[in-house]
């Protein structure tokens, strides 16, 4: 009978720490991951006491909420002042449009309501003969759930206000930034199992750096770390499948099918970034008539992405840490956040804030 692998295992981890050591690179080497959720487990575990002297590891736009542009939280924002019903995850509330959140749109009584999921948002417009408004963020994840409800012949009262954004083009758009000095990617396990490697080989082969698809756990992370080190010690960079268990180079094909029907691939804006072509999705020209953006009139304010004081367009291109930032932990706490990066539980700076400081795992 095999022993199931224990993938927090201490004594492995420092097994692994000791290749690493043995892989040091000659000069700086900055990797960059692109999951809130590795952020979690890296920083939660301690990982980067075991990187050799010289290799830096940070997250960019990992974060679903954080890049989600001030534009579309002012369009959400209006479409509940409309006297539309607002549906959203929890993340997104307190994140800052222009002029102020969907929190303050609430707290002057309109209504904005936190979902757990899609399906959340076609429950509550069977259960209302108002227009309900599924303002719809994240990353190829949450997307096929989003057509999937849509598909299933949803209440004719129910829209959505499309966000959804694809990582293999804000990865390649973060190498052409100012500074970016990104020597490898630590490429996202969960996207990865929807979309599989080979969006990776299109988006990034041409750029001869180390990519590596990594699982979640302390084990998973540190193993995908020593291939990525490896391929810039042996200069043979390439896209790497450092989770098998879970990603294939096909990805999930029903998934894929599910967003290619409802969706098409458009440019779209990132906060902290700007505008990065054919990295989001909007919906079909046959979903019309379900685009939010089509059935409400909506008179929006100047965009104002940028809060003075704060850090975050840097944090989100890899190019500062939380720790960088004047306002963090001082002005900027989980319970009095500035910047998106310490609203989101994926951000960087509120996962520093919770876990920041454990030096090994």
């Amino acid at each position: 009978m095999t022993t199931p692998v224990d993938f927090s295992d201490p004594d492995r981890a420092r097994d692994l720490a000791r290749v690493l050591q043995t892989l040091t690179p000659a000069d700086p080497f900055k990797i960059v991951h692109v999951c809130g959720t590795h952020e979690m487990a890296i920083t939660r575990n301690g990982l980067r006491s075991f990187l050799p002297d010289g290799v830096d590891l940070l997250e960019g736009p990992g974060c679903p909420v954080c890049v989600t542009p001030a534009a579309d939280i002012d369009a959400a924002i209006e479409i509940a002042r409309s006297g539309a019903v607002l549906c959203t995850f929890g993340d997104m509330m307190r994140v800052p449009g222009s002029r102020q959140s969907l929190d303050g749109a609430r707290s002057e009584g309109h209504d904005v309501r936190t979902v757990l999921s899609a399906a959340d948002a076609v429950a509550a417009a069977q259960e209302s003969d108002r227009d309900v408004v599924f303002f719809a963020v994240g990353f190829e994840t949450t997307a096929p759930m989003t057509a999937a409800i849509l598909l299933d012949d949803p209440p004719a009262n129910l829209s959505v206000l499309a966000s959804h954004k694809q990582i293999p083009q804000a990865m390649a758009a973060l190498l052409d930034l100012p500074g970016s000095r990104i020597g490898g990617y630590l490429a996202p396990g969960h996207v990865s199992t929807i979309i599989g490697t080979r969006p990776y080989d299109a988006w990034l082969g041409t750029r001869r750096i180390p990519i590596v698809v990594g699982g979640f756990e302390p084990l998973d992370i540190l193993y995908a770390l020593g291939l990525i080190l490896r391929q810039n010690r042996d200069r043979s960079p390439r896209v790497e499948n450092g989770y098998p268990r879970a990603v294939d180079a096909e990805g999930n094909l029903a998934a894929l099918r599910l967003i290619d029907e409802v969706f098409e691939t458009a440019d779209a804006r990132w906060r902290g970034i700007g505008t990065i072509p054919d990295s989001g999705y909007r919906l079909r020209s046959a979903f019309a008539d379900r685009d939010a953006r089509s059935r409400f009139t909506l008179d929006l304010p100047p965009e104002r992405d940028e809060i003075p004081g704060c850090r975050c367009p840097d944090v989100l291109t890899a190019r500062a840490v939380p720790s960088d930032c004047p306002l963090f932990g001082n002005r900027c706490t989980p319970l009095t956040p500035v910047g998106p990066c310490m609203v989101g539980s994926e951000g960087a700076c509120s996962i520093w804030f919770r876990y920041g400081g454990r030096e090994s795992l």
